[in-house]
């Protein structure tokens, strides 16, 4: 049969069209065909940086890929966040986002540096910290309310450290049921704070369970209370806030796995489901646990739907706090 030019032509453009609409899919077939990145913005050896690397051996074995850790930690997670943003949306580099980038920076800060809904596609929740209260071991309390005695005694006397903006602000917090005052001091991570503590140059801390325990064990330092809603197998002698009544410290210390705005679907579903088969593999689940993180995965939109929630609900705390950090 022969075909006149402009049927071959109109031929050809259907192939082509056809060929084009494959590609799609075809490239998220392919993901990942080689070493992917997980920007994390805290220091090695912290809650976070040990979290991530748990995740991203385990997601490793899923993907077939390795899987790099890189730190760029600092500004409350603000450097690893913008590294992320300026990367290609091409499913290679990620973020290990905490609520305190991606939901206290944008909400305390006068001039946010990014939108966080704007700026970042969600790929998946890892879960959540444990976080303890502790305190100086020279401090001359055995409890929590004989530690709010003691620093509402003695205004601005005392000194905190904290690592990100969200644990200063469950301190804030928990000072203001007694209107307590003391003196933050900023540190990049939990390490050298912890550090201080135990040698009393800081009094107090919000600190998660990968170093602290340890610390208690060996009497340099003493934990009041968990963040948690319920008690930590880490330190299960350590009482929530809720059973000593201070239904006001409401911060959840969670993590979860974002990519730059604008990453094809099919690729953020295939690492998504990466990052829930690694979460679900059960060395990676045991070490988490031994770290006192509670893992969980989830999709991108109950991921998305779960950070808008936790963002509202941290606005509302700032609000009634009249918190502002510059």
């Amino acid at each position: 049969m022969i075909r006149s030019p402009s049927k071959r032509l109109a031929l050809h453009l259907i192939a082509a069209t056809a060929a084009a609409w494959a590609l799609p899919s075809a490239h998220a077939q392919a993901y990942p065909s080689k070493s992917l990145r997980v920007v994390v913005g805290f220091t090695p050896g912290g809650a976070a940086d040990v979290m991530t690397r748990i995740i991203a051996k385990g997601l490793s074995a899923e993907l077939g890929q390795q899987v790099i850790v890189d730190n760029k930690p600092g500004a409350d997670g603000i450097i690893s966040a913008q590294e992320v943003i300026k990367a290609p949306p091409d499913g290679y580099t990620f973020l290990m986002g905490t609520n305190t980038a991606m939901v206290a920076v944008p909400s305390l800060r006068p001039a946010p540096p990014y939108e966080p809904f704007k700026a970042f596609t969600p790929i998946s929740s890892a879960g959540e910290f444990s976080m303890f209260l502790a305190v100086a071991p020279g401090l001359p309390v055995k409890n929590l309310a004989e530690f709010l005695d003691h620093v509402a005694a003695s205004p601005g006397k005392f000194n905190s450290a904290s690592s990100n903006s969200a644990a200063e602000l469950a301190m804030l917090q928990l000072l203001s049921t007694r209107n307590a005052k003391v003196v933050n001091a900023r540190y990049k991570g939990d390490a050298q704070a912890l550090t201080d503590l135990a040698s009393g140059q800081i009094q107090m801390i919000f600190s998660t369970g990968t170093l602290l325990p340890a610390l208690v064990k060996e009497g340099k330092a003493k934990a009041l209370v968990t963040l948690l809603p319920r008690r930590s197998p880490l330190m299960p002698d350590v009482p929530t806030a809720a059973e000593l009544g201070i239904g006001k410290l409401t911060i959840t210390p969670w993590a979860g796995f974002f990519g730059p705005a604008g990453m094809p679907a099919e690729v953020t579903e295939r690492l998504s489901a990466g990052l829930r088969a690694a979460l679900a593999r059960p060395d990676v689940r045991d070490q988490l646990v031994g770290q006192g993180f509670s893992s969980y995965g989830m999709t991108p939109a109950e991921f998305g739907a779960f950070h808008k929630r936790q963002y509202d609900g941290f606005v509302a705390t700032v609000r009634e706090n009249n918190v502002r950090f510059d």
